[in-house]
């Protein structure tokens, strides 16, 4: 049987090495264009523009469109046919393997020239040795999960790739109604039996008095992350919370040579309604802080927006999708920060082991104590 092509990076526009000619990608050690024969560096050439915010309504009509990762060519995507993840190439460069879950079903197609491009990004400042020994420690530091996990996980190598996401800003007005609770006591007799005789005793028993409350308050977002990829989860996703987007640079394709770039597959409009659920989801429990009282209940929040802003950003991320038990579980590191997030099975045995041995110390505990008072 043949073997199986390997995967290769996305090359963005070829940059020479002025020392011997030779082809200079990105390296995240240096932040500089590195020489692939004779390690001679140079900056990044700089992008153009500014890190730009643009108004949601208007921006649209003049943001640049495609990634322009080519060399005048026209550039490609792999798109996965199992997760869904689109990740850009340029002409002469193939694609096996996803990226995002290792998956081999993938399918050649034309870039979406028609797509925003981004206009700002974050360097890779992680490199590979680190993101590997990243996964290595994290993965022999999981608890509660099969013994055999470190053996038996195939891992795919660990991938870099600028990953889109949208970032908004925006005013918020919100106006709320609730029920205020304030808690009383009252003091209560109830009967019990003590050494084989009813007594009667009495205790402070919690009431609580239920008032109805309004308010407003206003508040600013700025730089709210939406993850635009199709092959990340956006449960995993959602879990980088590290980024930080004051260090966005303007968009350079010097950034992208010898890294891989998605496409978004959630666009503007999805992506704004996704960061209005997380702002409605802060909104109620800022309003939910400002209800007087020591509880509340019944809390309705109505939100207004404004100055509606986005950006369209390519972040670094680490990625590595590993296999166990023909399951598919994902492992990010921040390509800023080193921040890591992952999922991976559970240990059903271990965990069931160590209930067992709560409620065995729980019985003694009440054995030996609670039937001796």
């Amino acid at each position: 049987m043949p073997s199986e092509p390997a995967e290769q990076s996305v090359k963005a526009r070829r940059f020479k090495c002025e020392a011997c000619g030779g082809e200079q990608l990105f390296d995240a050690t240096t932040g500089k264009l590195k020489c692939k024969f004779c390690n001679a560096v140079r900056d990044v050439p700089t992008g153009e523009g500014a890190v730009v915010e643009r108004d949601i309504f208007e921006g649209l009509a003049t943001a640049p469109r495609g990634l322009g990762i080519s060399d005048g060519g026209t550039a490609r995507t792999a798109k996965c046919q199992e997760c869904g993840a689109n990740v850009a190439f340029p002409d002469g460069h193939t694609s096996a393997k996803c990226t995002f879950c290792g998956s081999n079903k993938v399918l050649e197609q034309a870039e979406n020239t028609q797509a925003l491009r981004p206009e700002s990004l974050l360097p890779f400042g992680i490199d590979k040795k680190k993101a590997n020994e990243a996964f290595t420690k994290w993965l022999g530091g999981l608890w509660f999960r099969p013994s055999n996990l470190k053996a038996m996980a195939k891992v795919q190598e660990v991938a870099g790739v600028y990953v889109p996401f949208w970032t908004f800003d925006a005013h918020v007005e919100s106006h709320w109604t609730a029920e205020a609770g304030y808690y009383y006591y009252v003091d209560e007799e109830y009967t019990t039996t003590e050494n084989g005789e009813e007594v009667t005793k009495t205790r402070s028993v919690q009431h609580t008095r239920w008032e109805s409350a309004w308010g407003t308050r206003a508040d600013d977002f700025d730089d709210l992350l939406v993850c635009a990829s199709q092959g990340l989860p956006p449960e995993l996703a959602d879990q980088l919370k590290t980024f930080n987007t004051q260090e966005l640079v303007p968009y350079s394709p010097g950034f992208l040579a010898g890294w891989r770039a998605e496409e978004y597959a959630i666009d503007l409009s999805n992506g704004f309604g996704t960061a209005q659920v997380k702002m409605q989801k802060e909104q109620d429990s800022r309003c939910g802080s400002d209800v007087p009282g020591d509880t509340h209940r019944n809390l309705s929040v109505d939100n207004t927006y404004s100055a509606v802003t986005f950006k369209h950003v390519l972040l670094p991320v680490w990625i590595a999708a590993y296999r166990y038990q023909s399951k598919v579980f994902r492992f990010l590191v921040n390509g800023q920060t080193g921040e890591v997030v992952g999922k991976a099975p559970w240990s059903w045995v271990k965990i069931t082991l160590l209930v067992l041995t709560l409620a065995t110390i729980a019985f003694l505990l009440y054995y030996f104590f609670g039937r001796h008072k």
